[in-house]
């Protein structure tokens, strides 16, 4: 266990992008009753995740990450969990299939609510309130009593996350992740756009292997990896009266686990030296997941490795590069060189997202399709030449036909955007542009391989 740390030990840290609560005994009222509450994932559970990333970190494995920007309680429906849930299963597909290697599910999902804003309020026609956080802090709609945090958002955040990980278990290992369905997890959009008629190609050639394997007398149907699949949930760590509230200490090893999500992760505003949220995270056994963007140095990078992961326990860090598309070949090389000339054993992924926002015409903020597939080419340009794996991609998706990033083989235009322009905060990729994405990974996981074979040689 981490030394000199309790749950509550970020109080003495600083702690940036935190709602002040008006009321201070409502607040502690929920922190103690969200205390009693059962866990929502296992210590065991994000052990297990470690290990698989442990496994990627070591070059065998991707881990593919994504789900909404960020959850809402308006859109809360079992249709919504599903199609996000079955357009992570067919990326996953195409990447295993295409590239040879085991892919690692995280979702972002089942408690990714709260929000770093870049300013603490917001002004409309001259009338300002305070900046919109996520639904488990503040409301989404322009009100001056809505904005106002709330500490029982935090208790139905918990209530929606507890659902909608029942349901995603339910899915995961109650038959509808069988690779018998593969045909069936295409969406009706996506099945119309070119990339859908790729993905039922490759279902095809699923569905072959698995009449072949039968044939030789290995019934699918008594394989338990063709049956259901590993499904791990993720959110930044933002709100920490949350997360304390929900950190446990684990009966078989008497470590301290965050029981809210499998992994948590540190975003690119809460990451310096002297931070409330590295405080915290640097004394929980989950896997823990990083930002790093232009304005990490080398030095800071590995100084917070030293902080967060002492014992350079593998499948411990994820490193989640966000330059970018224009930025991350000159930026990240700097940083793959000191993790590896160090020894870190951590898990490069590319957040293609958030370094590639623009505004259009209209007003909407986008992510332009061709500079997000620009900054993956980058990505693994990067760790080709530094002979590094890259290890996983980080992206904010959603099973809904949406109209938020442009572009695409869908060519969604500036124009478009306002069709069904439906986030509650960033602007995601649809099903389509989902897939699409996959199978550029799958070409540069293949090209990755081609060039490790060829030094092996």
């Amino acid at each position: 266990m981490a030394s000199n740390w309790t749950p509550d030990s970020w109080k003495s840290f600083e702690g940036r992008h935190l709602p002040q609560y008006a009321d201070r005994t409502a607040l502690a009222e929920v922190e103690q009753r969200l205390s009693t509450y059962p866990p929502l994932v296992f210590a065991g559970e994000a052990r297990a995740l470690k290990h698989d990333l442990g496994e990627v970190a070591k070059g065998s494995g991707f881990l593919l990450q994504g789900g909404d920007c960020a959850e809402s309680f308006a859109e809360f429906h079992p249709d919504n969990i599903r199609d996000t849930f079955r357009v992570l299963l067919q990326m996953a597909v195409v990447l295993t299939f295409a590239s040879k290697q085991p892919v690692v599910k995280v979702g972002r999902m089942a408690g990714q609510f709260a929000k770093p804003r870049s300013a603490p309020t917001e002004a409309i026609d001259g009338v300002e309130h305070a900046s919109y956080f996520g639904d488990i802090i503040n409301d989404i709609a322009f009100d001056g009593e809505g904005r106002k945090p709330d500490p029982e958002r935090m208790a139905r955040a918990y209530g929606q996350s507890a659902a909608t990980l029942n349901l995603l278990r339910a899915f995961a290992t109650g038959g509808y992740a069988n690779l018998r369905q593969v045909h069936q997890w295409t969406l009706d959009h996506i099945g119309r756009s070119p990339w859908g008629e790729r993905f039922a190609q490759t279902a095809d050639r699923i569905g072959e292997a698995l009449d072949f394997m039968e044939a030789c007398g290995v019934d699918p149907q008594t394989v338990p990896q063709l049956q259901g699949t590993s499904f791990y949930t993720s959110h930044e760590a933002l709100l920490l009266p949350y997360e304390q509230a929900m950190t446990r200490r684990d009966s078989l090893t008497g470590d301290w686990y965050d029981t809210s999500a499998h992994m948590l992760w540190i975003g690119d505003r809460t990451r310096f030296e002297g931070s409330a949220h590295v405080e915290y995270l640097r004394g929980v056994g989950n896997p823990i997941g990083m930002k790093c963007g232009p304005s990490l140095s080398a030095d800071a990078l590995l100084k917070m490795l030293d902080t967060l992961n002492p014992s350079r326990e593998a499948g411990r860090m994820t490193l989640i590069s966000r330059f970018g598309h224009d930025k991350v070949e000159a930026g990240l090389p700097a940083l793959v060189r000191a993790v590896k000339r160090e020894g870190h054993p951590v898990v490069w992924s590319c957040d293609p997202m958030h370094g590639n926002v623009v505004k259009a015409a209209s007003g909407l903020k986008t992510r332009p399709f061709d500079r997000i597939l620009g900054e993956v080419k980058g990505f693994f340009a990067v760790h080709r030449a530094e002979g590094t794996h890259a290890g996983g991609i980080h992206i904010e998706m959603t099973g809904q036909d949406v109209t938020e990033c442009t572009g695409g083989a869908v060519a969604i235009t500036d124009e478009g955007l306002s069709d069904r322009y439906r986030t509650h905060c960033d602007p995601r990729l649809n099903g389509a542009q989902s897939i699409e994405l996959a199978f550029l990974l799958a070409e540069e996981l293949n090209a990755e391989a081609a060039v490790r074979k060829a030094d092996a040689a």
